[in-house]
């Protein structure tokens, strides 16, 4: 594949993370296969979880925001009449006490609660940060954290089974979603409490699970032969084809007139920048009131 005027190592990994490590130490994998190139994930998944986790390989890093605005569909197992301080079977459990086993027809009204653009409060062992600390620290250390509830968008929950106490889920939702979140919230709307017991992320934007690579037989060899391009990061993106002159422009920062350029563009916002042989260029801001292209995120030297 090309990589620019370079060609350093650059690219994005469909990994599918198993349960029971973090995402940091498939970060971690992945880094020892490509010594002194940066390497880094869009979208953490809990240890508890398994499933697509996406990994940048060197200035695909600097995509790393586009890939955690796609979409994302998960498959979880809840369990109801249980809580949990971590909101999952990886933290101290507590038993509910439950004034009846709800109905399949209850249980739907409380996921429908739960659809559509809601507040959602994170939890506490998160890692989001609070005053510059990750809040699963502070959660750990025993102090009391509140994090601020926040608008998510989940597109449908989809009631795949159901036998008490336990419920399976398919979920499509839009980024920062908790699916922890979500179990934590049909508890309390069920005066059961609930907690997740098995997560799987299934996908990322075009990013499936049936596609994603075991982190344990990659090689340095095979990740080479595995790697995708990183314009597949911007899939979202408007298209905008550069001349071999433009790229040269772009690789020093500098802005393509609008007039330059045959893609008719017409408005403002981001748009992908891409070379002669295909390959992703940059991504750039259309101001039409400067009517030029600036390039933001340059991928090439």
């Amino acid at each position: 594949m090309g990589q620019g005027l370079s060609a350093p190592l650059c690219g994005v990994l469909n990994v599918n993370k198993p349960p029971g490590v973090t995402s940091r130490d498939v970060v971690n994998q992945v880094a020892r296969l490509v010594r002194k190139t940066k390497v880094g994930h869009a979208g953490t998944l809990d240890p508890l979880a398994s499933g697509v986790l996406v990994v940048c390989v060197g200035a695909a890093t600097r995509l790393i925001e586009y890939v955690q605005r796609m979409p994302k569909t998960y498959r979880t197992v809840i369990r109801l009449g249980a809580q949990s301080d971590t909101l999952d079977a990886d933290g101290r459990i507590e038993e509910v006490a439950c004034p009846h086993e709800p109905t399949e027809t209850e249980l739907r009204a409380a996921l429908d609660t739960q659809v559509g653009t809601i507040t959602q409060r994170p939890p506490a062992f998160s890692a989001l940060k609070v005053d510059g600390r990750r809040a699963y620290d502070l959660a750990r250390a025993g102090q009391a954290v509140e994090l601020a509830p926040r608008p998510v968008t989940i597109d449908r929950i989809d009631l795949l089974a159901y036998a008490w106490p336990r419920l399976e889920l398919e979920i499509a939702c839009g980024s920062g979603t908790y699916i922890r979140a979500i179990a934590r919230d049909v508890g309390v709307a069920l005066g059961c409490g609930g907690l997740v017991e098995v997560l799987t992320r299934t996908r990322i934007g075009a990013f499936t699970i049936d596609e994603a690579l075991d982190p344990d037989v990659l090689s340095a060899q095979s990740l080479l032969i595995e790697l995708r391009p990183p314009q597949e990061a911007v899939a979202g993106l408007p298209r905008v084809q550069l001349s071999t002159e433009h790229v040269a422009a772009v690789a020093q920062g500098r802005a393509v007139p609008l007039r330059e350029l045959a893609a008719g563009l017409a408005g403002s916002g981001e748009v992908a920048l891409i070379g002669p042989d295909g390959a992703l260029v940059a991504v750039g801001e259309c101001r039409p009131g400067l009517e030029s292209v600036h390039p933001t995120r340059v991928l090439v030297r």
